[in-house]
């Protein structure tokens, strides 16, 4: 046996293991605002309106492509310009997501708004870090199998602010479960400090000013406007539907009469499995399928699984029905956001991944952003079912832009 056909297997294996702790960095933050967040509030007595103009706290993903070129440009020290970045943000979250715990939402809640945002800047900023070597550790053909696992491992961090924090809520107090929630960034910074910075593609950008424009450049001048903007409409679209569906998933669990074990123990378990199953189901299956035509098929099952939730919102709280639906929708947006995610990494150039993989996420964050701040007021005005019922709808028109923007039958090997 020669020498790279011994070491080829470790290397695939190490990089994958760093793929699954940056992954679950990565996620960690992002699912303590949508999740542990939302019910912090809604314990603490704030209406559903109230709720969803949080939301706006997250405006850091939407606009994270600004300061991008920044972390394209600068080192920090000798770990380099990703692990550098990576180690800096994962150590202002841990305290960041600690501090939080100890204020008191109702007589502080504009300083929990500003502590919100501040850990909204810093995940998305950690983002931008992390997508940028995981784009530059992996070669093009391992760019599906590890956005699995990296959208895998970001969803397994879910269940901690989704279903052990809720767990500890209704055990021990709220300063208490964030500390605790919060030192579930230590393993991802740990990792940063041990592994190796990514080789470096090209020249990187010798000035500010080639880190800003040099990036947006290439993206135009590679298929011209019209497809550049068709890019763009597509990951805006894409995943709008589920976005908005599980905007207010805690509340809405909670409205139909659940407690907050039920919620974490069956809810947020049953996603965590069926998630991960959707995960590594649609990174193996893309290997044979190609990207293109797994966001064909991994679509139609991420629409279809939002009208669960207009089912089980005129049923009620049947827990066995509430398994079905949440795994459901769980392995659907699995298998959806698996080929989402290795759409944007192809569409990347390795000589500018920071800044452009933050400018696809960012646009992808949108709807996450604010157009999830609507979702209490078409909640309170349609009511749950008619709700759901919307968000199905507002899936469609990203699948729609597939035969532009990634034909069933491209001749591109995917």
């Amino acid at each position: 046996m020669t020498m790279p056909e011994r070491t080829w297997p470790s290397a695939f294996q190490r990089r994958m293991l760093i793929c699954v702790f940056i992954g679950f960095s990565s996620g960690l933050p992002l699912f303590i605002l949508l999740n542990l967040l939302q019910a912090w509030l809604a314990k603490s007595g704030l209406n559903v309106k109230s709720l969803g103009l949080f939301a706006l706290v997250m405006f850091p993903y939407t606009w994270k492509f600004l300061w991008s070129p920044l972390m394209d440009r600068f080192s920090l020290g000798v770990m380099g310009r990703r692990r550098g970045w990576m180690a800096v943000t994962q150590l202002a979250l841990f305290l960041s997501i600690g501090v939080m715990g100890m204020l008191d939402p109702l007589r502080q809640l504009p300083l929990v708004g500003l502590l919100c945002a501040l850990v909204a800047f810093l995940s998305s900023s950690q983002d931008i870090a992390v997508d940028a070597y995981r784009r530059e550790l992996l070669p093009d053909n391992e760019q599906g199998l590890g956005s699995a696992i990296h959208v895998n491992a970001y969803r397994v961090a879910g269940m901690v602010p989704g279903a052990l924090s809720l767990i500890l809520a209704d055990q021990m107090s709220w300063q208490w479960v964030f500390w605790i929630t919060a030192a579930f960034m230590i393993p991802g910074f740990i990792c940063t400090l041990l592994v190796k910075e990514p080789e470096i593609y090209g020249q990187p950008p010798a000035n500010l000013r080639e880190a800003v424009i040099l990036p947006f450049q290439e993206f135009i001048a590679r298929s011209g406007w019209k497809n550049a903007l068709l890019v763009l409409s597509f990951i805006f679209l894409y995943k709008l539907g589920d976005s908005l569906a599980t905007a207010l998933a805690t509340k809405f669990y909670l409205d139909l009469g659940f407690s907050m074990t039920q919620i974490g123990v069956i809810a947020k378990t049953t996603g965590f499995w069926a998630s991960l199953v959707g995960g590594m189901l649609g990174g193996i299956w893309m290997i044979r399928l190609g990207i293109n035509r797994a966001l064909w098929l991994y679509g139609v099952v991420q629409a279809l699984s939002i009208l669960g939730f207009s089912w089980i919102s005129l049923r009620g709280a049947d827990p066995y029905l509430l398994a079905f639906v949440i795994g459901f929708e769980a392995l659907g947006v699995g298998l959806g956001t698996a080929a989402f995610v290795a759409y944007i990494a192809r569409t990347t150039d390795k000589r500018y991944s920071a800044t452009q993989y933050a400018l696809f996420t960012s646009l992808a964050a949108v709807p996450r952003t604010f157009i999830n701040a609507s979702a209490g007021f078409i909640v309170d005005q349609t009511g749950w079912f008619l709700f759901f019922n919307l968000c199905f709808l507002l899936a469609l028109p990203g699948m729609l832009l597939l035969p532009k923007v990634a034909p069933w039958n491209a001749e591109i090997n995917d």
